[in-house]
């Protein structure tokens, strides 16, 4: 070897170190902590009558594992590589338990957590005071926005009443005032229901009528089970379906009698994320949850990548992994997240819940995005949709 080749060779190692990886020994780890019950009912799979899968229940990880995979690059500018820890448990007390585990053991200060309503209040109350920051991924429930929230629990999930502000807006842009409510009978099916008697009432929707309806082929309880004889004599421009689980929503469609437009749970509803969303990049955040999990992408699944990317947006904004630093971030009116709906995304500071635009769709297209044109805000349009800081129902406001 020449001369000039030993200097070069010799340079190379102290550049790049023996095993070819530039800094590689400066590289810092950061890791997150995604949390899940097992046996969560609401991941049951659900069938109707012939073994069709009404709704879809998948687990959104996915969504999580995917801002994994997009943090590489901007995450090795800042010589930081970011990772997700998945943690199991049967119940609240067990994923509290992993909660400080986690923290303890791997420094895990942020955590990801796929749990109900319930669950998740007793975690939270748990944990409010030690040095954590929890992210709903997957409850729509307004009162973890309201009598239980804490503040150390955000939402990306959006709650029912941004879901059924969204389309009672588009009831009034469209003039359709006059509205029969019709419901199931399970409890997701009455707080959907009970978001929506909110929404009308805030808006100026007259609900004219309002049935439950039950379940079966009973002729005895035709008053009850047949779709036209509920709706039948109507003076209503919609219908509105409350039956989360789909067991009834899907019969309504053509068979209402007078014929009526279906929203709700059915025919227009509203969402977080929809794989027939077109604009501001979301065709290409689709096509790459596809790959990486086999199917479409849903709204706990953006909802679960949205929470991730927020603290991997705010570690690489503050080029900090101190936990005060990327809460404050977190926290402020500096975090302008790109969500792929078209309007930045930040966090509410009177109840956490992330704002953001919803999706109106039907089974295969977006017929329209909330806040509808129209419906003004004084600081930001987006609060007309859920909770505004006037509704005061978050005790924790002026904590922060």
């Amino acid at each position: 070897m020449t001369f000039k080749a030993q200097l070069l060779f010799l340079a190379t190692v102290l550049v790049f170190g023996p095993s070819g990886n530039a800094f590689a020994a400066e590289v810092e780890k950061f890791t997150i902590g995604y949390l899940e019950i097992t046996g969560d009912p609401r991941y049951e799979e659900k069938r109707a009558y012939a073994r069709i899968r009404v709704k879809p229940h998948d687990r959104p990880l996915a969504g999580a594992e995917l801002a994994m995979q997009q943090s590489r690059i901007p995450g090795r500018a800042i010589k930081m590589e970011f990772t997700l820890e998945r943690a199991t448990a049967e119940n609240a007390k067990g994923l509290v338990a992993q909660i400080h585990r986690m923290k303890l053991e791997s420094g895990i200060r942020f955590f990801l957590v796929d749990t109900n309503a319930i669950v998740l209040s007793v975690i939270a109350k748990a944990t409010a005071d030690n040095g954590t920051v929890l992210f709903n991924i997957s409850d729509y429930y307004d009162r973890l926005r309201g009598a239980e929230c804490q503040p150390h629990l955000l939402h990306t999930i959006p709650s029912h009443a941004m879901l059924t502000d969204a389309l009672t807006q588009f009831l009034v842009f469209k003039k359709w005032r006059k509205v029969l409510l019709l419901r199931g009978a399970e409890p997701d099916d009455m707080v959907y229901a009970s978001a929506f008697i909110r929404s009308a009432k805030r808006y100026g929707i007259k609900i004219t009528e309002t049935h439950e309806f039950k379940h079966g082929n009973d002729p005895r309880q035709r008053d009850k089970n047949n779709v036209a004889l509920l709706t039948s004599g109507s003076n209503a421009d919609v219908v509105f379906i409350a039956d989360i689980e789909g067991e009834f929503g899907r019969y309504v469609p053509y068979q209402t009698n007078p014929p009526l437009l279906v929203f709700g749970t059915e025919g227009l509803q509203a969402t977080s994320w929809h794989w027939a969303w077109e604009r501001h990049g979301a065709p290409q955040l689709n096509q790459r949850f596809e790959k990486h999990a086999k199917r479409r992408m849903q709204g706990p699944d953006w909802a679960a990548w949205t929470a991730a990317k927020s603290i991997i947006e705010s570690v690489i904004r503050t080029r900090s992994t101190d936990f005060k630093k990327i809460q404050t971030y977190l926290l402020s009116d500096k975090l302008n997240l790109d969500v792929y709906k078209g309007a930045p995304a930040s966090y509410r500071l009177w109840d956490n819940q992330l704002r953001q635009p919803i999706l109106l769709h039907s089974h295969n297209a977006i017929i329209d995005r909330a806040p509808i044109r129209g419906f003004l805000h004084q600081t930001e349009n987006m609060d007309t949709l859920g909770d505004d800081i006037g509704d005061k129902r978050c005790q924790f406001q002026g904590t922060k």
